[in-house]
């Protein structure tokens, strides 16, 4: 029997061999998830460092893309609701090299799923601010390496 964390990853390596596949070529992992908190990690590996030994911005933005989704996402395969999700803008402030393994975080759960549960009930778009923090806890502890801000917009799928 898998632990929620287990069976959390199986379904996020799922995706990323069927659906979006970045996911898996950059060896993305849950580290934590719950309805407050995602914690992804990716690893920097041949495949996500450049030329400099540091992450690709590619890699960072998947990073950043994925932790702030997967609460939504989540959330929407739980309730089997028709709602549609997508990210309409992005910026990222790059404060240091990401030269480890680097861990993305995303506090913004209670927003993304109060906003999930207004578009269910009136059938309006939402867009609402999310902000992942980029860490290299073996060099840098706590200190953010990056700091991306998204828009999530949400909106009741129409058959």
């Amino acid at each position: 029997m898998l632990n929620p964390i287990q069976k959390a990853n199986l379904n996020f390596f799922l995706i990323g061999l069927f659906k979006i596949r970045i996911i898996g070529f950059v060896r993305a992992r849950l580290v934590e998830f719950s309805d407050e908190k995602t914690v992804i990690k990716i690893p920097l590996n041949r495949r996500t460092s450049n030329h400099l030994g540091s992450m690709y911005i590619g890699a960072l933005a998947t990073g950043a893309d994925v932790t702030g989704a997967w609460i939504a996402f989540d959330y929407l395969a739980r309730t089997k609701k028709p709602v549609s999700i997508v990210f309409k803008d992005i910026s990222a402030e790059f404060l240091k090299r990401a030269d480890g393994d680097v861990y993305f975080t995303c506090l913004d759960g209670p927003a993304v799923l109060q906003a999930f549960n207004d578009t269910i009930a009136d059938g309006e778009r939402k867009n609402i601010e999310l902000v992942v923090t980029a860490t290299v806890p073996d060099k840098y502890q706590n200190e953010p390496v990056a700091t991306f801000k998204m828009t999530l917009s949400m909106r009741l799928k129409t058959k």
